[in-house]
């Protein structure tokens, strides 16, 4: 098993823990699976620092609820912020015991982290990446919970994230028709 694959196993076995079911499977096990599928769709050529921090992205996310921050925008991103820091540090000792070297670790770590978005091509592609996977497979289940303004607000935001190969990507996603025209509508 090489070192990559060790990492990969590492990650889905403490995703594997997550106490929230999607589909029958521990919720953040199938979450990094999808980011890994969509990654290897997306940029197929992409490195292994990118390959753990897109199966990483959300490693453990439970440990971190949302209800311990405040609500609204400001309350978001302080959590938001500190999942990204906690990922990290997951991904960071779970690489390293893989064999990662420092460096490796760091730029897994700057990848997660998003640093450099849109100056970054694997930060990009992460971003890129878990839009798709929002959009493939939660952008429905958000929307039916969720006035249409603010869906197509979130969805505006989401691909102004994107990059062009991301936007791209997104129109050859296979939506369904409701969630296709609120896309259309957040892409004007």
């Amino acid at each position: 098993m090489t070192r990559l694959e060790r990492t990969l196993a590492a990650i889905d076995a403490a995703n594997a823990a997550d106490p929230a079911r999607e589909d029958g499977a521990p919720a953040a096990f199938l979450y990094g699976r999808r980011m890994s599928a969509r990654l290897a769709a997306f940029a197929p050529g992409a490195g292994e620092a990118l390959q753990i921090a897109a199966r990483g992205q959300h490693i453990e996310r439970w440990v971190i609820p949302r209800a311990d921050y405040a609500p609204g925008k400001a309350g978001y991103h302080a959590w938001r912020n500190a999942q990204k820091a906690r990922h990290a540090t997951r991904l960071a000792e779970i690489a390293g015991r893989s064999g990662y070297d420092a460096d490796a670790i760091a730029r897994i770590g700057a990848i997660v982290r998003k640093e450099g978005l849109k100056r970054d091509a694997d930060a990009q592609a992460l971003e890129d990446v878990a839009c798709l996977v929002f959009l493939e497979f939660h952008a429905a289940d958000f929307a039916a919970k969720h006035a249409q303004d603010r869906t197509v607000d979130i969805l505006a935001r989401t691909w102004r994230k994107m990059s062009e190969a991301g936007r791209a990507a997104a129109l050859k996603l296979d939506l369904p028709p409701a969630v296709r025209a609120l896309v259309e509508m957040a892409a004007r």
